[in-house]
């Protein structure tokens, strides 16, 4: 947030499209192969026919059954599958062959791309996949594949490399990313409803493999302008929502016209030296008020009289009608208590400020339903405290001056919803909205269609 007035680097690889970062391991296993599943698959080439190719393996070959029935049906006309066939490279093998696209084989480490002159896929099989695997499970070796093949998808319909030079204002880079981020989530709904041959993804897999792409956001202050720009995490998560929820033709629609990116650049010195991040005192102190302000023109506008919550701090969770987690809205005294102590502020401490505005602004929600008469209980509460949490940021992001967000506010929310369900609880701590795929959908609803859409 800003007053008044990872930073995992994303690369390209030489002629590729493709991402790179540096990810920490920690076991988090999720199978995603079906045991019934064919073992006849796509060759890849270079493999060590090893755990991780042939779950690759599985993946592109349910991805490229996807597109034979889903290319036709979205583009009217056939679908090719990749002439140039997929590359699994030992980065850590000196002698091991480089991919197309590339002149050595440690031009691939940390890193999957496409290659569109050759038509292929290349991966490290030795510091990506199993990383991601045991980080993000099975599920992120998928979206990341299917991410890549979204790419081809793209060369495909004419947006060549050749193309985006020629026009790049119409094809920058942050909205073909984005594009390609929206095929895989069109590919993983396929295999959510049970669509797939070999491949079954469940609900938690699902919020887990989202982390993958949060990992592979741009650096926080990335301009949307820069040629290798990729999005936020907030950006990339809706793509890929989008073409979950929508489908490939929506997403083969996308254009600089239709779509809103939330990525910004540092603005002030100061918001850069602090990473666009308010100290946890002077968070609190900002975010109440700005908040009250927009729930009673909210309120008021509808012909309520709004009464301010009371924000309070308190020592301990706050627990006044059920554990609503650190920060509780409390009905019966027309108060927010906000944990000042415990969990809050290391929440606030590792996710980012906006982590700690978005569980505060849920509970002026619930402060908002009440004073509009609607319940405070129940999973329809739930859902509409997601989703006003959303108006308000949406409301903030558009604003010329006053209190408004830094670049990397919208990733802290989309963090801190997908990883805990304390912002989708209602006023007596229960019917959270589930999973955090949902969470993070809700609350796109309200920054991008207001409060009308939450039910106001």
């Amino acid at each position: 947030m800003r007053h008044r007035s990872i930073a995992l680097i994303v690369a390209t690889a030489l002629l590729a499209v493709g991402c790179t970062a540096q990810v920490p391991g920690r076991p988090r296993a999720a199978k995603v192969v079906k045991k019934e599943a064919s073992t006849e698959t796509v060759q890849v080439r270079g493999t060590d026919n090893g755990p991780i190719d042939k779950l690759a393996a599985t993946a592109l070959t349910d991805i490229d059954d996807f597109w034979k029935k889903t290319f036709p049906q979205t583009f009217n006309k056939p679908w090719k599958s990749l002439t140039g066939g997929y590359y699994s490279v030992d980065t850590q093998d000196a002698t091991a062959k480089p991919p197309p696209c590339t002149q050595k084989a440690a031009d691939v480490e940390g890193n999957a791309f496409y290659c569109p002159a050759a038509d292929a896929i290349a991966w490290d099989r030795a510091s990506l996949l199993p990383v991601l695997q045991d980080r993000f499970g099975e599920a992120a070796v998928v979206v990341v594949l299917a991410h890549e093949i979204g790419h081809a998808v793209q060369n495909r319909m004419g947006i060549t490399p050749e193309a985006e030079r020629r026009d790049p204002e119409k094809y920058p880079t942050i909205l073909t990313e984005a594009q390609a981020d929206c095929f895989a989530g069109s590919f993983v709904r396929s295999v959510t409803d049970g669509k797939s041959q070999r491949l079954e993804v469940g609900t938690d897999a699902l919020d887990k493999a989202l982390g993958a792409l949060i990992t592979f956001r741009d650096p926080v202050g990335t301009s949307p302008e820069d040629q290798q720009a990729h999005g936020s995490a907030f950006d990339r998560v809706a793509a890929f929502q989008d073409g979950y929820e929508q489908g490939a033709k929506f997403c083969g629609a996308m254009s600089v016209q239709n779509r809103t990116f939330t990525q910004r650049a540092f603005t002030t010195v100061t918001d850069r030296a602090n990473g666009g991040n308010l100290p946890f005192s002077e968070m609190l102190e900002s975010v109440t008020p700005d908040l009250d302000g927009y729930f009673k023109t909210l309120a008021t506008s509808a012909g309520k009289t709004w009464q301010s919550p009371r924000a309070e701090a308190s020592q301990i969770e706050p627990n006044c009608s059920g554990d609503q987690g650190p920060v509780a809205f409390c009905p019966a005294d027309k108060t927010i208590k906000i944990d000042t102590q415990g969990e809050l502020p290391l929440l606030h401490k590792q996710l980012g400020d906006y982590a700690t505005g978005t569980l505060i602004a849920t509970r002026y929600a619930l402060a908002e339903l009440a004073v509009q008469g609607k319940p405070t209980e129940g999973a329809t509460a739930s859902a509409a405290a997601l989703c006003l949490a959303g108006a308000y940021t949406g409301a903030v992001f558009q604003r010329q001056g006053g209190f408004g967000l830094s670049p990397g506010d919208f990733d802290e929310a989309v963090t801190v919803l997908l990883r805990y369900d304390y912002a989708a609880r209602d006023a007596r701590g229960q019917n959270a909205v589930d999973p955090g795929f949902q969470r993070v959908a809700r609350f796109r609803e309200g920054v991008f269609e207001g409060p009308k859409k939450c039910g106001l």
